[in-house]
C-alpha cells in the first residue's frame, strides 16, 4: 500500500471515529436497558439507564454530585502534580547515576509489591481522613509509572547527541533544557497518561477507606442505602474524570510534540 493510500485510509478512519463511538454508546445503553427490563432483576441490583439518568440529573441539580466531584478532582489533581514532580526529579537522578539506581531500586520495587489498597488504611490512620492522606495516596499510585518512563526517556537520549553538546561546550543546564527534556518528553508524557488515569483510582481508594466527602464516599454511602442507581452515577462520573484527564494529557502531548510532526 502506498503512503498516499495509507494517509487516505487514516483520514477516513478519523472521520468516522466519532460516529463509531456514538454508535457504541447507544448500543451499550440499549443492551443495558433490555437486560434490566427483561431479566426481572430489582432496581437495587440492576437499575435501568433511565433510573440512573434520573438519579444523575437530581444529584446534579441539588449540587450534591458537583460537590463530591470537586473534592475528588482536587485530590486527584494535587496528587497527580506532586507525584509527577517527585517522580521526574528522582527518575532523572536515577537515570544519571547507576550507583544511585542500585541503592534505591530495591526500595522502589518493594514499594510496588504492596497493593495501594493495603497501604491506604495506614496512611489514613497516620495522616487523618482529610485531604492530605488522599493526595498522598494519589501521588504514590502515580509515582512509579512516571518514574520508570522518566528513567527510560532520559537514558534513551543518544550518546552522540551528548557528545555533540559537550563539543559545543554546553553547560549542564543547557544540556538538560535543550537536549534531555525534549528527547525524553515523548516517553515521559506516555507515563503521564497512565498516571493521569491511575490518579483517579488513588483518590477513590483513599475515600473508600475513610472520608466524609468525594465520589468514593458517595459510592460507600449509596451502597449502604442500596441506592444502586447512585453508585452507577458516581462510577460513571469517575470514568468521565479519568477520560477528561487522559484527554488533557493527550492534548498537551500533541501540543508539546509538534516538532516531531514537522521533522517526519
Amino acid at each position: 500500500m502506498s503512503n498516499k493510500s495509507f494517509d487516505k485510509l487514516s483520514r477516513s478512519s478519523r472521520r468516522y471515529l466519532p460516529w463509531s463511538v456514538v454508535f457504541s454508546l447507544i448500543a451499550t445503553i440499549l443492551i443495558w436497558g433490555l437486560v434490566s427490563h427483561f431479566s426481572g432483576l430489582p432496581a437495587f441490583i440492576l437499575p435501568s439507564p433511565w433510573q440512573v439518568a434520573t438519579r444523575f440529573w437530581n444529584a446534579l441539580v441539588n449540587g450534591n454530585l458537583l460537590l463530591h466531584t470537586a473534592v475528588t478532582l482536587s485530590e486527584v489533581l494535587l496528587g497527580l502534580l506532586s507525584g509527577t514532580i517527585a517522580a521526574v526529579g528522582l527518575g532523572y537522578a536515577i537515570a544519571k547515576s547507576h550507583l544511585f539506581e542500585r541503592l534505591v531500586s530495591p526500595y522502589l520495587v518493594a514499594s510496588q509489591a504492596i497493593p495501594i489498597v493495603a497501604v491506604a488504611p495506614l496512611l489514613v490512620i497516620w495522616f487523618g481522613p482529610g485531604m492530605f492522606s488522599k493526595v498522598l495516596i494519589c501521588a504514590l499510585i502515580v509515582f512509579f509509572p512516571v518514574l520508570v518512563n522518566t528513567v527510560v526517556g532520559v537514558r534513551a537520549v543518544p550518546k552522540s547527541l551528548h557528545d555533540l553538546m559537550h563539543s559545543l561546550r554546553a553547560r549542564h543546564g543547557q544540556i538538560l533544557t535543550l537536549l534531555e527534556i525534549p528527547a525524553a518528553l515523548p516517553i515521559l508524557l506516555g507515563g503521564l497518561r497512565i498516571g493521569a488515569t491511575l490518579s483517579v483510582i488513588g483518590g477513590v481508594v483513599g475515600e473508600l477507606v475513610g472520608a466524609d466527602k468525594g465520589l468514593g464516599f458517595l459510592v460507600n454511602s449509596a451502597r449502604g442505602q442500596y441506592d444502586t442507581a447512585m453508585v452507577f452515577v458516581a462510577v460513571l462520573t469517575l470514568i468521565l474524570l479519568a477520560l477528561a484527564l487522559y484527554g488533557v494529557v493527550a492534548s498537551l502531548e500533541k501540543k508539546l510534540l509538534t516538532w516531531q510532526e514537522t521533522h517526519e
